[in-house]
């Protein structure tokens, strides 16, 4: 797990990129490396908000 909010936006963009090229592989939304990919992303994303919400808590903590 990442957690360094610059390095998971990279993978968010890698993810993205990635999720892009499958759906032009795969038409059909439904696929199941579409979804999987999605999943990823979603992942990432998620851990984007939580390691940047954390850095809030923290900063405002510190105040």
């Amino acid at each position: 797990m990442v957690h360094n909010p610059e390095t998971i936006q990279e993978c968010i963009e890698h993810a993205r990129q990635r999720l892009y090229q499958i759906a032009a592989q795969y038409p059909e939304l439904w696929h199941p490396e579409v979804i999987r990919q999605s999943m990823v992303l979603d992942e990432l994303i998620n851990e984007y908000n939580n390691a940047t919400r954390g850095r809030t808590i923290s900063n405002q903590l510190k105040s």
